[in-house]
C-alpha cells in the first residue's frame, strides 16, 4: 500500500495526465506544448518533466513505471509468467468492466492514452522503450525459477512485454469491442503452449 506521499504523487501525475489528454483530444497531440499543460493543471513546467520526462511521457507513464524487482515479483510469477500476466491485466483492467464484457465508459482514463500509443509515432517509440525496460526488469526473474537459460529467459521477456502491447494494438484496432484480458490470453497463447511444465 504506497505512502501518502506515494499516493499524492500519484494523483498528481493522473490529474496531468488528465489535462494532458484534454488538450491532446481538443487540440492534436503535437499542437500542445508542456506549458499548456502545465497550466491547464496548475502545475509548472518543471513539475510535468520531473513526473514524466518528455511530452509523450504524459501517456506512456503510469503507476507501474517505478517498479523494481521486488514489486514486480509480486506480480508476475516466474513459474508462469503468461497466466500472472493475464490475472494482472484482468486485475488492472477491473475497474472499467461492470460485468461480462460491457466497458464502463466513465473508468476510462487510463486506457484513453492508448490510441496515442497506435496514432502517434513517437508516442509509440516511446512506449517501446518502456516496454524495453519491462523486459529487462522481467529477464531476472525467469532466470531465477531456473525453468529457463538466460537467453531463454530475455526471448520470454521480451515475448511477454512486446506481445502484451501487440494484444493492446489489436484491441485498439478492433475498436474495443472485448477487455483487454481476453486479448492478452487469445494472443499469448502460443507463447503458453510452449512454456515448460
Amino acid at each position: 500500500m504506497p505512502g501518502l506521499r506515494e499516493s499524492w504523487r500519484l494523483a498528481a501525475m493522473r490529474t496531468i495526465q488528465e489535462r494532458a489528454l484534454d488538450l491532446f483530444d481538443e487540440r492534436g497531440f503535437p499542437a500542445v506544448k508542456i506549458e499548456d499543460v502545465a497550466e491547464a493543471a496548475g502545475v509548472s513546467p518543471s513539475s510535468i518533466y520531473r513526473y514524466f520526462g518528455t511530452k509523450e511521457g504524459l501517456l506512456v507513464a503510469d503507476e507501474f513505471d517505478n517498479w523494481g524487482q521486488e514489486t514486480l515479483g509480486a506480480v508476475l510469477d516466474p513459474r508462469d509468467p503468461i497466466g500472472s500476466l493475464i490475472e494482472a491485466v484482468v486485475a488492472y483492467e477491473a475497474p472499467r468492466t461492470s460485468g461480462g464484457d460491457s466497458v464502463d465508459p466513465s473508468a476510462d482514463i487510463p486506457w484513453r492514452r492508448v490510441r496515442y500509443f497506435f496514432t502517434e509515432p513517437s508516442v509509440r517509440l516511446a512506449a517501446q522503450a518502456s516496454l524495453d525496460r519491462a523486459s529487462q526488469l522481467i529477464t531476472p526473474l525467469l532466470v531465477s525459477s531456473d525453468a529457463l537459460s538466460p537467453t531463454q529467459a530475455r526471448v520470454v521477456a521480451n515475448a511477454l512485454a512486446f506481445g502484451y502491447f501487440a494484444c493492446l494494438e489489436q484491441w485498439y484496432l478492433d475498436d474495443r469491442t472485448r477487455p483487454i484480458a481476453w486479448y492478452v490470453e487469445e494472443g499469448l497463447r502460443p507463447l503458453r503452449e510452449l512454456w515448460p511444465k
